[in-house]
């Protein structure tokens, strides 16, 4: 497929690397110009391009961009075909990595929000996954205790395309129905960045709690800084999944 990702940081620079291995035409463009494209994301082939230039002829479109920001692509994206599948990976954590929305803080789930501020359909995916398990912990399909990602979005197609790309990245694909259900793999749900396996996700999700997940969500700096000086990608695992015990 021909692939655009839109944002070279932690994870749009690793899922463009991926992809890019897995066989795709990824292109990956960064507001903040070639530069911010890290050198081994195209070392699988992926290649970096202009802003301005990156959605035209693709297929599908990642965003991997801080949350409440995606209203400023809704031109660039409104060029792109209405068939193009559009994919955002982002989270919201106000007053730490994203200004506070009055819209979520109310109740609109995440993703929903996105989708209104582009003006089209979105996707959500890869959103429930650390950074490092993304990177690091990827594994062909078939293998035993493969951890499986969430993937919600209102359309059928686009959605079973998304999960074709999550397990091109080395991860089962979950469906997780639709937009409007993917409050349930927000922060800090019992599904999110917990590393559970295709068995495990569903009642997971299901034992989703708003008020409490985003008590967690907000407790996160303390939490975090509990575990020291250099935590490991197990500590913090343990640390998301220690919060729903």
């Amino acid at each position: 497929m021909k692939i655009t990702v839109i944002g070279a940081g932690a994870i749009g620079g690793n899922l463009a690397a991926k992809l890019s291995t897995a066989g795709h035409d990824v292109r990956v463009a960064d507001a903040r110009g070639h530069k911010a494209v890290a050198a081994e994301v195209l070392e699988s082939g992926a290649r970096a391009v202009a802003l301005e230039e990156s959605v035209q002829g693709s297929d599908v479109i990642i965003l991997s961009i801080p949350f409440g920001v995606a209203g400023q692509l809704a031109d660039l994206l409104a060029s792109a075909p209405e068939e193009t599948v559009v994919v955002d990976t982002s989270n919201y954590y106000p007053g730490l990595l994203s200004e506070q929305i009055e819209a979520v803080d109310n109740g609109q789930v995440e993703s929903v929000y996105t989708a209104e501020q582009l003006g089209r359909p979105v996707v959500k995916a890869w959103n429930a996954a650390l950074a490092g398990t993304q990177r690091t912990r990827g594994v062909p399909v078939g293998t035993p205790g493969r951890i499986a990602i969430p993937v919600a979005g209102d359309s059928d197609a686009a959605r079973k395309v998304a999960m074709s790309l999550v397990d091109d990245t080395g991860f089962d694909p979950y469906d997780a129905g639709t937009l409007a259900d993917s409050w349930r793999q927000q922060p800090n749900s019992p599904a999110y960045c917990t590393e559970l396996t295709l068995d495990e996700l569903p009642a997971a999700l299901a034992s989703a709690d708003r008020a409490k997940d985003a008590r967690v969500r907000d407790s996160l700096p303390e939490r975090f800084a509990a575990l020291g000086v250099d935590p490991t990608l197990d500590d913090v695992v343990e640390m998301n999944r220690a919060a729903h015990r």
